[in-house]
């Protein structure tokens, strides 16, 4: 058994700014990962998925990106590479292909078994993101055996899916996204609507992000939320993270998907064989999202002429209503020729190895400001695990900070910053 100050569960951006911020501490620790680093990112995305967040977002203690394009969006294997340099630049103690099968409580320490060994130690930051296990919404277990489906995890490209149309449910980013590539190599889609945020990609001639941190957005925290379960359930934003406004146009949402012959239903309600229903609920599903999309377009609106912005941006342009169809209640697959569902119906947490008294009925772990009821046991990279932010790779930092320096018992420092070209 190996003994160390600090087990650092996961590889990511989440585990790789804790260990960086414990080194700077002058911490002993270790960080596994049942894969590479940012394996996630390697293995359970798209082809062409790139960031939602520009490119000058992707910071992480001591680490800067000064490179081009700073207004652009990187694509997995770019982020790959970057967080892969980070690690070498802050010599991260990294232990890859090491899973982890157990963690106990062993008097005042922890044990961490994994299948290359056992570490015993004061202190367990869980850095492994939001992901767990897709949602796998009831009704999609009634389908028929020769329906495929496929969660978004595992779908990379149109190609990789069986031939004929495709049913996405789910319309928040990841649906959106899937739904736009599918319709584009020429597949017949249909699109599940539910909860969602339409948001445009620039606003008033900046990036949709530029105005959330600058309007204080992303730095409000759980305590300031009126409902903070709601608050961590919201869904994710209608926006597209690639440069091609030219091509494709740079906003995203269900105008444009229906312009590309994308048909959109209401909520999936049930299914059977291949027959599936759906709620009468897509015209109130959207208008809610529009509501919400306009109350912070006001915001900004009242922000800039707060601070006298009014020179300096352009003037206020805003997306169209959205044309809506007539509601459909129910399709036969078989009938429609559709072959695959694809689930963009998000994740549950999953720790099943995490054997501490920490976890919600939900499986997410009670914390607060990444400190759990068990002393020495924290977690890192949740979403508004405390600030809305902190499921973004820019808002794990602030997180970070906040553990480290809860282990220490002092400021966590972070090191002089390293520009990442």
């Amino acid at each position: 058994m190996t003994t160390t100050d600090t087990v650092v569960i996961g590889a990511g951006h989440a585990g790789l700014a804790v260990s960086t911020l414990l080194r700077s501490a002058g911490r002993d620790h270790v960080v596994l990962d049942r894969g590479r680093v940012a394996e996630r990112w390697r293995t359970e995305r798209w082809d062409s998925l790139h960031l939602l967040t520009p490119r000058w977002m992707t910071r992480l203690p001591g680490w800067l990106y000064t490179g081009p394009d700073q207004e652009g969006f990187m694509s997995t294997a770019e982020l790959v590479r970057y967080l892969e340099r980070y690690a070498r630049a802050f010599d991260v103690p990294v232990e890859t292909g090491t899973p982890v099968l157990d963690v106990s409580q062993v008097g005042d320490d922890y044990r961490v078994a994994t299948d290359r060994g056992t570490w015993r130690a004061r202190n367990v930051v869980v850095a492994t993101g939001p992901w767990g296990t897709p949602r796998v919404p009831e009704p999609v277990r009634a389908l028929h055996d020769d329906v495929s489906v496929v969660a978004s995890n595992a779908y990379r490209n149109p190609a990789s899916l069986p031939a004929g149309g495709v049913l996405v449910v789910g319309a928040s980013s990841s649906g959106l996204q899937i739904a736009d590539e599918l319709a584009r190599a020429g597949r017949d889609v249909v699109l599940a609507v539910g909860r969602h945020t339409r948001m445009p990609r620039r606003y008033r001639g900046m990036d949709v992000f530029w105005w959330l941190e600058r309007t204080g957005r992303l730095s409000r925290t759980i305590d300031d939320m009126p409902d903070p379960v709601a608050a961590r359930s919201e869904p994710s934003m209608q926006l597209l993270g690639r440069n091609e406004r030219e091509r494709f146009g740079a906003d995203l949402d269900l105008g444009a998907l229906r312009r590309l012959g994308v048909r959109t239903v209401g909520h999936l309600a049930d299914a059977k064989g291949s027959n599936v229903w759906f709620r009468d609920d897509l015209h109130a599903t959207t208008g809610a999202a529009e509501k919400r999309m306009h109350r912070f377009l006001d915001a900004v609106d009242r922000h800039i002429a707060q601070t006298g912005l009014e020179e300096e941006v352009w003037p206020a342009t805003r997306p169209e209503p959205l044309p809506l169809p007539a509601p459909v209640r129910q399709l036969d697959l078989r009938a429609e020729g559709i072959r695959t569902v694809v689930l963009a119906t998000g994740y549950r947490p999953h720790h099943p190895w995490l054997r501490v008294p920490v976890t919600a009925p939900d499986g997410s772990i009670r914390q607060h400001r990444g400190a759990t009821d068990a002393q020495g046991l924290y977690v890192v990279g949740q979403r508004f695990q405390h600030r809305r932010d902190s499921g973004f790779i820019d808002g794990a930092r602030h997180d970070a900070r906040a553990v480290v320096g809860h282990i220490t018992g002092t400021a966590a420092v972070e090191p002089e910053p390293a520009l990442e070209r």
